[in-house]
């Protein structure tokens, strides 16, 4: 498993919250967890890829 976290700043918007930005990027797999379900395509590949690629964007608020 691979994720990288990157830190946005923080800013206070209109209402006067303060808020924290973090963009989360990454890959897993999902044999790691156990998912190995899969069903081959008549094109020769397989419908599920084993990476998953994680891209989050996330705004947190402080109460």
């Amino acid at each position: 498993m691979h994720v990288n976290v990157e830190f946005g700043g923080i800013t206070k918007d209109p209402y006067g919250n303060v808020k924290a930005g973090f963009t989360v990027t990454g890959k897993i797999n999902r044999s790691d967890f156990g998912l190995t379900w899969n069903a081959a395509l008549e094109t020769g590949g397989v419908m599920v890829s084993e990476e998953v690629k994680i891209i989050s964007e996330i705004q947190l608020i402080k109460k």
